[in-house]
């Protein structure tokens, strides 16, 4: 896969705020038919690894299709930017995901589970501090 390039193609701006205060993570992924990288906000849990866990919440969210197809994306929580590279979740680590994004996140995310769950693994030390 060609390392994603954010096309700066504007979030609504609650998810621009909620990015640009490092609340949510914005994954930028090639589509897997268009090639053309799209920008999507969603919710993550940070790793003691630096990893990080996303989930989808159905079989059929774009982004996490987009996900399985490329194998990586670039990832920017607040003003830092970084490449990982994505690993499905084994159904374990996709129920404990999924309860603690409900927590973090709250009722919204009550919806998760039926779609894939990514670990991102940083390449080369991953979003810096």
């Amino acid at each position: 896969m060609t390392d994603p390039v954010p096309t700066g193609r504007s979030l609504d701006p609650v998810a621009e705020d909620l990015a640009a205060w490092g609340r949510v993570a914005v994954l930028a992924i090639p589509g897997r038919r268009s090639g053309v990288v799209r920008r999507t906000p969603v919710g993550f849990l940070e790793q003691p690894d630096g990893s990080l866990h996303v989930a989808a919440s159905t079989p059929h969210t774009a982004w996490a299709l987009d996900l399985l197809a490329a194998g990586s994306c670039e990832v920017t929580i607040g003003t830092r930017t970084g490449l990982y590279d994505a690993t499905p979740l084994d159904d374990a680590a996709l129920a404990t995901t999924v309860v603690e994004l409900i927590l973090r996140y709250g009722t919204p995310a009550e919806s998760l589970g039926g779609g894939p769950a990514f670990r991102l693994i940083p390449r080369t030390g991953g979003i810096p501090a």
